[in-house]
């Protein structure tokens, strides 16, 4: 287990990605701010869904979640269409406008990523790609779909060292 300055260091840090995120931010398109990209984000991964999921799956109150959708649907990038399961809720999907505009998305986050991690080893991006999944992991991210823990990749190549003898 790690010592408490380590998990100290690790708050810092941590709290210090809201600097990334901001830079990331900063990318978005003038028409599609953060929640906006989150929304699109989402129904590109996860595909049509009810808005309550979508509220779930974003973190955050149904009436956040409708300012979003509604700044989407006005641009054409998702359409809503009554639950035939239950009229009075809405189905969400993305329209192919709404795809153009999350693979915009993607090509400006994987430049502004390869610019500001050029000088960062395929190793270096893919321990970092695992360990923060593992971070996810751990805080039980609702947004992950379930799955049977597994190996990261990644961890392999650096065996933890233990002080724990064998039982």
């Amino acid at each position: 287990m790690a010592e408490q300055a380590q998990y100290e260091e690790l708050a810092r840090q941590l709290s210090a990605i809201g600097a990334v995120k901001r830079g990331m931010g900063r990318i978005l398109p003038p028409d599609c701010p953060g929640g906006s990209a989150a929304v699109l984000t989402l129904l590109g991964r996860y595909g049509e869904m009810r808005m309550s999921r979508l509220a779930e799956l974003l973190s955050v109150d149904m009436s956040v979640t409708s300012r979003h959708v509604a700044h989407v649907a006005d641009r054409g990038w998702i359409e809503r269409s009554p639950d035939p399961a239950d009229k009075r809720s809405r189905i969400l999907r993305l329209t192919a406008a709404g795809q153009e505009q999350l693979d915009e998305l993607s090509r400006r986050t994987s430049r502004l990523l390869a610019d500001r991690l050029s000088d960062w080893s395929d190793h270096e991006v893919g321990l970092l790609i695992a360990l923060m999944d593992r971070l996810r992991e751990s805080f039980g991210d609702c947004r992950a779909t379930p799955r049977p823990p597994h190996p990261h990749p990644y961890a392999a190549a650096q065996p933890e060292p233990t002080t724990r003898t064998p039982a």
